[in-house]
C-alpha cells in the first residue's frame, strides 16, 4: 500500500474514532503570515512574497500531528490561500471538507476554520464596531457551530489587535485591543444572553496576557461570568504560545476560553509543540478535547 493510501486509511480511522467516542478536538493557531507579505527569505528581502514552501509544509505537518477535527486559523490570507491549505492537507491524507473564512477590514490577514465535521451554522461578522467609536474589529469575528454529541458547540474565532502601532495616543494599541475585546464580548452576549447555560468557545490570538484587561473583558461583564480561562501546558509543562524572536521573549497570548456550561466536557486542554510547529510559525497552537456529556 502507498504512503498516501495508508494516510487516507488513518484519516478515515480518525473520523470513525471521532464518531465512536463522541469527542471533539479543536485547535486554534496563528500561522504567521500565511499570505503574500514583505519578508526576509534566505537572507534576502522580498516584497509581496508568499509564505515559503518549507514553512507551509511545516504548517501541514503540525496540523496532521495534532489531528484536530476543527482548526481555527489566524493570519491566513484570502480565500485562495485557505483553499490551497485545504487542498494540500487533503493530498497528504488529512481531509478537511468544510471551511469558513471572514473578510474583515484587514485586507491581508483573515480568520478561517477548516473542519472535518459539518458546520451547522456559520456567521461571518465582518464589520464589528468597537466600543467608544474606536473603528471596527480589525479581523472581524468568525462564528461557527458544530455538533458535540446530541448537542452543539459554537466557536467564536478572534484575533485582537497586535501591539504594533503608529498611533502615539495609543501605545502598544492597548485601547484598541480592549475595545475589540469588549466588542467581541458583546457579540457573544447578543448570541447567548445567558452565557452560563450556553456551550461555546472563544478562541484565537488575543495579543495580551492572561490577567490583562482585554482577557478580563472576555471572561466576565460585571457579575455575569462569560467564559473560563483554563491552564494549557505543553508536554514539558510550559504554557507560552508566542515567541517574539527579535527580543527573544516568550509569552502566552493565544487562548481557548470555555463557557461555564461547557467546562464539564473539557477532557484536556494543551499546547502542541514539535519541530514542525517551530518551523511553521512564531506561535504554538492550543488545543482542547471536548467529550460529549450526557
Amino acid at each position: 500500500m502507498s504512503r498516501l493510501g495508508a494516510a487516507l486509511l488513518l484519516g478515515l480511522a480518525a473520523l470513525r474514532a471521532l464518531a465512536d467516542d463522541g469527542a471533539l478536538t479543536v485547535m486554534t493557531w496563528n500561522v504567521e503570515n500565511y499570505v503574500a507579505e514583505d519578508r526576509m527569505v534566505d537572507g534576502e528581502y522580498r516584497e509581496d512574497y508568499p509564505k515559503p514552501e518549507k514553512a507551509k509544509a511545516a504548517v501541514r505537518t503540525a496540523i496532521r500531528e495534532a489531528a484536530p477535527a476543527v482548526v481555527a486559523l489566524q493570519e491566513i490570507g484570502p480565500l485562495p490561500y485557505l483553499e490551497e491549505l485545504q487542498r494540500d492537507l487533503a493530498a497528504e491524507g488529512a481531509e478537511y471538507r468544510f471551511r469558513a473564512l471572514v473578510d474583515g477590514p484587514d485586507p491581508k490577514r483573515h480568520l478561517a476554520v477548516l473542519s472535518r465535521v459539518p458546520l451547522t451554522r456559520t456567521v461571518l461578522h465582518a464589520e464589528v464596531p468597537c466600543r467608544g467609536g474606536g473603528g471596527l474589529v480589525r479581523r472581524g469575528v468568525l462564528e461557527v457551530t458544530v455538533a458535540l454529541g446530541r448537542g452543539e458547540v459554537t466557536l467564536f474565532v478572534v484575533h485582537l489587535k497586535s501591539r504594533h502601532t503608529g498611533d502615539p495616543a495609543d501605545p502598544f494599541s492597548a485601547k484598541q485591543r480592549l475595545g475589540e475585546a469588549v466588542a467581541v464580548r458583546n457579540l457573544v452576549l447578543e448570541r447567548f444572553p445567558r452565557p452560563t447555560g450556553a456551550t461555546f468557545l472563544i478562541l484565537g490570538d488575543c495579543n495580551d496576557a492572561p490577567r490583562s484587561e482585554p482577557l478580563k473583558s472576555l471572561l466576565r461583564r460585571g457579575k455575569t461570568e462569560i467564559a473560563q480561562l483554563l491552564p494549557a501546558l505543553d508536554a514539558a509543562g510550559d504554557g507560552w504560545t508566542h515567541h517574539f524572536r527579535k527580543e527573544d521573549v516568550f509569552s502566552r497570548v493565544d487562548y481557548i476560553l470555555v463557557s461555564p456550561a461547557l467546562r464539564p466536557a473539557v477532557e484536556r486542554l494543551w499546547v502542541h509543540d514539535s519541530p514542525a510547529v517551530r518551523a511553521a510559525s512564531d506561535h504554538r497552537p492550543v488545543l482542547v478535547r471536548l467529550q460529549a456529556t450526557p
